[in-house]
């Protein structure tokens, strides 16, 4: 009962985003409480909504001030140099545009973090693709596939799941995937050339390379520069180094940066009410997604349905259960999130895969091929995507529809070249 009722929430949820029938912030209130109270919980409601608010406050903390600390440095002018030379390298071609923003994403991602390479790349390319009429859908495409290829690394959170729950050693389970992995990202360039080739931009002339050569706003502080792009990067060495969380260091650096680039307490107050807007939005979205989280997983549902669909797997299928595991990992996102996957079906399937004669690591393998990893970009069961959207300024069904088809293109690539490689065996 509570499987099809979890199926039935995600299902329901995904079709009134992806179709625009309702919000995203109403479709994860309303309808997994709708799901709560025929399933037969009552008051418990309360407390799993409380449990997932919980779960995702520091993220919403964490965006709240990195919009802030973001927004401060655009308004003193600090990335108008740097746009200037992408235009410049970039020339007309919106393909350079876009091959920058994949591997932006690239690198951006390896700490591992979802959020920290969303808030590192997106606000970066952001003015660039605005400037040059790109559509944003793009960009929140190309950052999404970057990251999650980026994603399966040893010390991405999926990979350490699974080398967790088949009890093996985590280069173990990655080494032999680095070739597939390498072929990914070759794909996420390939996709991200021909997506921006598709874009239609104006031409790009001096008169468009003058408007960020001079201030343009009393605001702007062109002698703040270094001091700048100082505070940034140490911002984000700290947010790589794990030297403290990414809530606390934005919190810092937004009161720095407000406070070197707008000393006077009014223009702050003025600052801070010009990026409110972006930010109650976005916030709304975040602890929205709270509510869901919270109560799929405080009602069992996510776990019922993990058990349900380990006993749906056919028998006659046990032979060649990597290949099916790593054709379905990718739109497994979409219905589970990476505990009840990694530690809840993952071991049973291995298990099974192991009694039919193949090795259990392969599964595991095949598993990171997507699931929560191509996957996650896209998936309503991660707070990233919703700050992937929310940095971006697409709805959450625009991105799924675009995004989707080329992630799960790049988890068919990656899995292809596991089977050439014999990281996974038919």
């Amino acid at each position: 009962m509570l499987a099809i009722l979890g199926l039935m929430t995600i299902a329901v949820m995904l079709f009134l985003v992806i179709t625009k029938k309702a919000s995203p912030t109403v479709a994860l209130i309303l309808v997994p409480v709708v799901s709560a109270v025929l399933a037969g919980f009552g008051l418990e409601i309360f407390e799993f909504i409380t449990q997932g608010i919980l779960s995702i406050a520091p993220t919403g903390v964490m965006f709240i001030f990195a919009i802030l600390f973001l927004g401060i440095l655009t308004d003193s002018g600090t990335f108008q140099p740097i746009i200037k030379m992408i235009l410049r390298l970039a020339g007309n071609d919106p393909a350079k545009v876009a091959l920058g923003s994949a591997v932006l994403a690239m690198v951006s991602h390896l700490d591992g973090s979802g959020a920290s390479t969303f808030l590192i790349s997106v606000p970066a390319f952001l003015p660039v693709y605005d400037r040059l009429g790109m559509k944003r859908t793009t960009l929140a495409c190309i950052v999404a596939l970057a990251a999650g290829t980026m994603n399966i690394l040893p010390w991405g959170g999926p990979t350490i799941r699974a080398a967790s729950a088949l009890e093996v050693p985590v280069t173990e389970l990655f080494n032999p995937m680095l070739i597939p992995v390498v072929f990914g990202l070759f794909a996420v360039l390939i996709i991200a050339f021909f997506l921006g080739r598709k874009e239609r931009i104006p031409e790009i002339n001096d008169k468009i390379l003058e408007r960020f050569s001079e201030p343009n706003s009393e605001r702007q502080k062109p002698r703040l520069f270094w001091v700048n792009i100082l505070l940034i990067l140490l911002a984000v060495y700290t947010l790589v180094s794990g030297f403290a969380a990414p809530h606390i260091i934005f919190m810092l650096a937004f009161a720095v940066a407000i406070s070197i680039n707008f000393p006077n307490v009014k223009e702050q107050a003025e600052r801070i009410n010009a990026h409110s807007k972006a930010v109650v939005l976005m916030v709304v979205i975040l602890f929205a997604a709270g509510c869901f989280i919270g109560i799929m997983k405080g009602s069992g549902m996510i776990e019922a349905m993990a058990r349900a669909a380990v006993v749906q797997v056919p028998e006659w299928i046990g032979h060649h259960l990597p290949l099916y595991v790593g054709l379905t990992a990718m739109p497994a996102s979409l219905l589970f999130d990476p505990d009840s996957f990694y530690f809840g079906i993952l071991p049973v399937l291995s298990n099974t895969f192991n009694q039919f004669g193949g090795e259990a690591i392969e599964i595991g393998r095949a598993a990171i091929v997507g699931q929560m990893t191509t996957g996650f970009p896209v998936s309503p069961l991660t707070g990233a995507t919703f700050l992937l959207v929310g940095l971006t300024g697409v709805d959450m069904g625009s991105h799924q529809r675009m995004t989707i088809p080329y992630a799960f293109l790049v988890s068919l690539v990656i899995l292809f070249f596991s089977f050439v490689v014999g990281a996974i065996t038919l």
